[in-house]
């Protein structure tokens, strides 16, 4: 019965997971970024026995939190289909979607491409050879491409998050972007820059539907653009994630199906992700085993830092205390059993 309970309450997140995986794909442009300069992030202080101190105050580690790592990849699927150790597939957009369960809450933390954290180098046989500091999108472009790139950005991700940890996740490429943001109907938003010259019919000011490639076109758009920044790209990410969310839940409680439809047009579009889910989810969907209860989403954190010009490329230097405070906020509970302010 346990067993039962444990399957149900984590197709419920994962369900939430999946509809925004699905359509955060986005956020792709092309910046062949190579980093040369090795050194050591920061280590963390977090201790042995799962405590954290900040400020001056003892934490421990929430027991019933679960994470998802989001990856959208700079490729098109038929860009890379090979097992290929020499992929050249950066993750362009990362997010960790964070579930508590205490609290039937959804948060995500929004991770900037350029972010100068601990990447390895893995040989040929996926064995770690060297760890380096380089922006994290290249973590992915060791490994086969596939599972062994996600689960290197998934140790990066981790370290320069104090060591929690990542316990699934989930690629896509940029043309999966109009597939899935289509099967929710669209996402309706106000258009927050200047599109003129890249897409016309994405005006500034405007409220529109997202309709198939202007969705990829609206989250995916750098250059061209007043403020060609990826700082400015990921606040239109996250106006759009924000959005697709109240779409994809009123989606799942308008239709049984929905579900199953999720998971094939996942299938369709060549996710890897780190475990059967989707046949699980398209399984206990048949059966009517997965109820429609939902997170209530809190929104999203964008690690706060500094932008830098290295000789070639631009590098993100997340602030060190930002980043122990909001993994203090989502993954810990002060050790002395009262209430975080």
């Amino acid at each position: 019965m346990r067993n039962m309970k444990t399957k149900k309450r984590y197709l419920k997140y994962v369900t939430i997971a999946l509809a925004f995986v699905f359509l955060v794909a986005a956020a792709l442009a092309f910046l062949e970024v190579w980093e040369r300069r090795h050194a050591k992030y920061p280590h963390t202080e977090t201790e042995d026995n799962g405590t954290l101190t900040y400020e001056g105050r003892e934490y421990v580690k929430n027991g019933n939190i679960e994470t998802f790592l989001v990856l959208g990849l700079d490729k098109f699927n038929g860009a890379s289909t090979s097992d290929s150790y020499m992929n050249d597939k950066q993750a362009d957009f990362l997010m960790l979607f964070v579930f508590d369960n205490d609290k039937k809450q959804c948060s995500a933390i929004q991770i900037n491409r350029d972010t100068m954290a601990n990447v390895d180098i893995l040989g040929v046989s996926g064995e770690r050879i060297d760890t380096v500091k380089k922006q994290i999108a290249l973590a992915h472009t060791y490994g086969n491409g596939r599972e062994v790139s996600c689960r290197n950005t998934k140790d990066s991700v981790e370290d320069l998050l104090l060591g929690i940890s990542v316990n699934h996740y989930i690629s896509f490429t940029m043309d999966s972007v109009p597939a899935m943001n289509d099967l929710v109907g669209g996402v309706k938003l106000t258009v927050l820059d200047d599109f003129t010259g890249i897409d016309d019919t994405l005006v500034k000011g405007e409220t529109i539907r997202l309709k198939g490639e202007q969705a990829l076109c609206y989250v995916r758009t750098r250059y061209g653009l007043e403020d060609a920044t990826n700082t400015n790209r990921m606040e239109r990410q996250r106006q759009y994630i924000d959005a697709l969310y109240r779409q994809t839940i009123d989606c799942i409680n308008a239709d049984d199906g929905f579900v199953i439809k999720l998971v094939d047009t996942m299938e369709s579009e060549q996710a890897t992700p780190s475990l059967s889910q989707a046949q699980r989810l398209k399984k206990f969907s048949q059966e009517g085993k997965l109820t429609k209860e939902s997170y209530d989403f809190t929104g999203i954190t964008t690690l706060e830092g500094e932008i830098k010009y290295g000789e070639e490329f631009v590098e993100y230097y997340p602030d060190e205390d930002f980043i122990k405070k909001t993994v203090v906020n989502l993954f810990y509970v002060p050790k002395d059993g009262q209430n975080q302010d």
